[in-house]
């Protein structure tokens, strides 16, 4: 079992948990991750390792609820703990000085961003953050990416803070001032992905995108989160998870990411209800 030392709500929906884990803080490098689970019955999710500290031993994930499982790991708190914690899995992060490097992360993706900027600062890279939200409430890690980039945009869709528009938007004016531009990271939503790729192909930048398909057992064996890339099937818990962002078959990476929409849907709406349920029978009872 691994402890939460702590926990923190950095955004609606989105937390930040540092999690008491000494092998895989000795180990971790950027671009790996974990798979956590809750408890005996639970569903394994992978998260990836946002941060870590050999000395005292912790990593850091930040976990956005959106199904079941995610909103009941969201529920716990410092003290409490997690039944697994494997990792550190999958291939880090290919990190070298490749001049000027440009990170994007999307909304959460932005955890997945943070950790390879700093290593692509650390190799002596000029590091450019683009770091997009849908509005100013879901703008994450913004102080924590200053201390790293050398440059750092906000961009919100709604343009409710720093730039009005999308991440592909900010990278476009950038290309466009005539800097040479050697490297692009994205790591985000498939559309936000599929849309950095298409942006930098013209240009012939060097692009890589962090995939994040179905994952069960993290270790290939299950073949759940198979992908397309330069026309070979890949597994992307192993393989990757980064790929060149220009070979990656998006089209079948989103139908294959959409598998289990009406499951997970069924699954929230009834945990939802039971939530409901409870909460009608404790005020019941206190009256």
């Amino acid at each position: 079992m691994n402890k939460i030392i702590s926990a923190e709500f950095l955004a609606a929906d989105i937390k930040r948990f540092v999690i008491e884990a000494p092998k895989i803080a000795a180990k971790r490098r950027a671009g790996q991750f974990v798979i956590v689970r809750i408890d005996e019955k639970g569903e394994r999710i992978p998260l990836t390792i946002a941060d870590s500290n050999k000395e005292q031993g912790t990593i850091t994930i930040i976990v956005q609820g959106i199904g079941k499982t995610t909103k009941e790991i969201n529920n716990h708190v410092a003290g409490d703990f997690f039944l697994d914690v494997v990792g550190p899995l999958g291939k880090p992060s290919h990190i070298e000085n490749f001049g000027t490097a440009i990170s994007i992360g999307g909304g959460v993706g932005t955890a997945i961003a943070f950790p390879t900027a700093v290593a692509l600062k650390e190799a002596g890279n000029h590091t450019i953050v683009i770091n997009g939200a849908r509005n100013k409430d879901l703008v994450i890690l913004e102080e924590e990416l200053k201390n790293v980039a050398d440059e750092l945009y906000i961009t919100t869709d709604d343009g409710s803070y720093g730039y009005h528009g999308f991440v592909t938007q900010k990278l476009q004016e950038l290309i466009d001032s005539g800097r040479k531009i050697d490297f692009v990271l994205a790591i985000g939503p498939i559309p936000m992905m599929r849309a950095v790729a298409n942006t930098t192909k013209p240009y012939g930048i060097k692009t890589v995108v962090s995939l994040n398909p179905v994952m069960v057992d993290g270790t290939g064996m299950c073949g759940g989160c198979r992908a397309t890339v330069d026309n070979k099937t890949v597994f992307v818990c192993v393989d990757g998870p980064e790929f060149d962002a220009h070979l990656v078959d998006f089209d079948l990476l989103t139908k294959r990411n959409r598998t289990y929409n009406q499951s997970e849907k069924a699954a929230l709406d009834n945990h939802l209800c039971k939530l409901d349920k409870a909460f009608v029978e404790a005020v019941t009872t206190e009256s």
